[in-house]
């Protein structure tokens, strides 16, 4: 998961993670809190490596332990994320319900073109970002909500019974509003 460029914390941000472990430690819950405000304070909204070993380093955390949390939960992201997030339930009741057109529907939409052969599981987590970093696409196990079905967020905004039409005039408001 390294990238090419490292991202070494500067002052800044080490001061500002310093402040989230002082802040957050005895509570519960606290490193899930520390990483959420650490991903959140960063531009392109994820967790560095290099971020991550600060943070093991100032909380006597084993890296490993830190790493397993970071990749349990699907808040967390370890790969920059574009400007807006479009989040595709693969669950049984999304998928019985067509999201998996909705997957490929919103791919071609954004110019992130169709699966390649690497991609073989219907259980698969895609993540892709376009060229311009203005949408992520992700997919997740379940949302829970099947009543909903089928059920994609965007931009943190669970929205239910989608289909292809739905989901372009999701992402034509996102277009404009990012204007």
């Amino acid at each position: 998961m390294h990238t090419a460029s490292l991202e070494r914390p500067n002052a800044a941000e080490r001061a500002f993670i310093d402040q989230v472990i002082i802040s957050r430690t005895g509570h519960p819950g606290a490193l899930l809190g520390i990483l959420e405000s650490v991903q959140e304070r960063h531009p392109n909204k994820y967790l560095p490596l290099e971020t991550l070993e600060y943070i093991a380093a100032q909380t006597n955390t084993p890296l490993s332990r830190i790493y397993s949390v970071v990749t349990f939960y699907a808040l967390f992201n370890l790969q920059p994320q574009g400007d807006n997030t479009i989040c595709i339930c693969r669950g049984t009741a999304c998928h019985t319900r067509g999201s998996r057109n909705l997957l490929q529907s919103v791919r071609l939409e954004l110019g992130l073109g169709l699966e390649d052969a690497s991609e073989t599981s219907e259980a698969d987590k895609t993540l892709l970002t376009t060229p311009d970093h203005k949408f992520t696409v992700r997919t997740v196990a379940c949302f829970g909500q099947c009543a909903m079905a089928p059920v994609v967020e965007v931009n943190h905004r669970i929205c239910g019974h989608v289909n292809e039409r739905t989901l372009q005039r999701e992402i034509r408001t996102v277009e404009r509003e990012s204007y």
